[in-house]
């Protein structure tokens, strides 16, 4: 029976890259020139950590992340954006989690909308992610259709097309 899954992960190879080009940018700029400001990037744990003097800079640093994410053809809404800290003297710190995984409200939401089309098709939540299954292919790329043209507040990756 044909089916596919629906997932949401970043990859780790290009996230990396665009940090990277971030922190080169930020270094190069002229307004940066003689801050303190730092980019971390945290595999283990999914996030990015921010160091730096003030709200201007912050704002500065978090636009280019997102351009340079965009750049490499990575979905921001994977960023989950948390509050600013005072860190150790005059320092702010941010800390940006990255999204992996289908958040159960999202999945309920895509479960949802599928079942709401009235396509043929089942769809049940496994963990982290949602697997679709159907007699026809057809009716599965219509459900990827359907949650392409949707926003469910998170990116979303269609894998495992079986036949």
């Amino acid at each position: 029976m044909p089916s596919f899954d629906i997932v949401s992960k970043v990859d780790a190879q290009t996230l990396d890259n665009a940090i990277n080009n971030a922190k080169k940018e930020i270094l190069n700029r002229f307004d940066f020139n003689s801050s303190k400001s730092t980019i971390e990037l945290d595999k283990k744990t999914n996030s990015i950590t921010i160091v730096t003097e003030d709200d201007m800079r912050l704002k500065a640093i978090t636009d280019s992340i997102i351009s340079r994410m965009m750049k490499q053809n990575l979905d921001p809404k994977s960023l989950d954006f948390g509050k600013e800290h005072a860190a150790s003297g005059n320092m702010i710190r941010k800390e940006i989690n990255i999204k992996e995984g289908i958040e159960k409200e999202a999945a309920k939401k895509i479960v949802a909308k599928i079942k709401d089309s009235k396509i043929k098709v089942q769809a049940s939540m496994m963990d982290d992610q949602v697997r679709v299954t159907s007699k026809n292919i057809d009716d599965l790329q219509k459900v990827i259709s359907l949650c392409r043209g949707e926003d469910f507040g998170q990116p979303l990756q269609f894998i495992n097309m079986r036949n």
